[in-house]
């Protein structure tokens, strides 16, 4: 249903590889996509964006590489995304600017799909960086830890 696409877990595996990292070392996008078998231009890319936003510091050199410029438990799961992919919608009728839907003039569900989509956005903004990869059980938290946080 919902997924978060791959530059999205680009992004999360390099804030995941420099918050482990000891602080002031620098990582590169070829070090990450190496060492987790992502795509080279794809994790650079997103890197770059982290950087021009100003999540992460960038250094240039031959001995230059990334290194995280914020803490990540005040950067929220809704800030990278809007970083990465600019503001999310749901649904085509959801966009800014204008309706991308045919169905708009006759559409009986845009006030219920409105307001899931901004509980998901709360629930979006109230995930630090931080949090979620600091996930406790490994790297996946468990069905039954999901159900009691967050469908109880």
């Amino acid at each position: 249903m919902f997924k978060v696409n791959r530059k999205i877990e680009y992004a999360l595996i390099a804030l995941k590889h420099m918050h482990q990292k000891h602080p002031g070392e620098l990582s590169t996008a070829k070090e990450i996509s190496k060492i987790y078998k992502t795509p080279f231009d794809a994790t650079s890319r997103v890197m770059q964006l982290m950087a021009q936003k100003g999540l992460l510091k960038s250094e240039q050199g031959a001995h230059g590489g990334y290194q995280i410029l914020k803490d990540l438990s005040k950067i929220s799961f809704l800030d990278l995304v809007e970083i990465i992919e600019g503001s999310i919608h749901m649904v085509n009728c959801l966009y800014e600017d204008e309706s991308h839907c045919d169905l708009t003039p006759t559409c009986n569900i845009i006030s219920p799909i409105t307001w899931l989509n901004e509980r998901l956005k709360d629930f979006y903004k109230n995930l630090s960086i931080r949090e979620l990869l600091e996930t406790p059980g490994g790297n996946k938290p468990s069905t039954v830890d999901y159900q009691q946080q967050f469908l109880v």
